[in-house]
């Protein structure tokens, strides 16, 4: 147990202030909670989770929201919850290697929203013109999915490759001698 304001808590208690101090958009209560409990067990994978969410979202330090991400992901490599936040960061960031190897652990990961992890893979493949591949995990993402209004997201995607996969070959000309 430790002490925080002349009070006893414990690693799980503090962290679950913590969450709740974010859920009432509290951030700056919530980094110091996260921080101190980081401080005193640097091995608790959730603290770090929430670190990198607020780091991400948040404060938009996208490096301490990566090493938050990935130390979590190192210490509880079984936690679903990071898997998410961790790739969507690394595919806003076009890190294509990490994309693969992230995504290729979280579909391995009980509890993981396969349908989030392909769509994320759907929408690195489009930023980086791989046309075929980004409708490949679309599709896959599209029948994992059970949340009408991310299938509608999902069927945005698909039609957003297709439109472009017409719009490049209506410009690819052939010479003819």
């Amino acid at each position: 147990m430790k002490t925080f304001m002349n009070t006893y808590y414990t690693i799980e208690e503090k962290y679950l202030q913590a969450t709740d101090k974010l859920s009432y958009g509290k951030t700056p209560k919530a980094l110091q909670l996260l921080n101190e409990i980081v401080s005193n067990d640097p091995l608790y994978a959730r603290a770090h989770h929430q670190l990198g969410k607020i780091y991400y979202y948040d404060i938009e330090d996208y490096q301490t929201a990566g090493y938050h991400f990935k130390t979590c992901m190192e210490l509880e490599p079984s936690f679903p919850g990071n898997y998410f936040d961790y790739l969507d960061l690394v595919v806003f960031l076009n890190m294509e290697t990490q994309v693969s190897i992230i995504a290729a652990k979280a579909l391995t990961v009980p509890g993981v929203d396969v349908a989030d992890i392909y769509d994320l893979l759907g929408l690195s493949a489009e930023k980086n013109k791989k046309w075929s591949d980004a409708l490949g995990a679309y599709n896959k993402a599209f029948e994992a999915v059970t949340d009408n209004s991310q299938r509608e997201k999902i069927e945005e995607g698909i039609n957003r490759v297709k439109a472009k996969m017409q719009r490049n070959s209506a410009y690819q000309y052939t010479l003819v001698s």
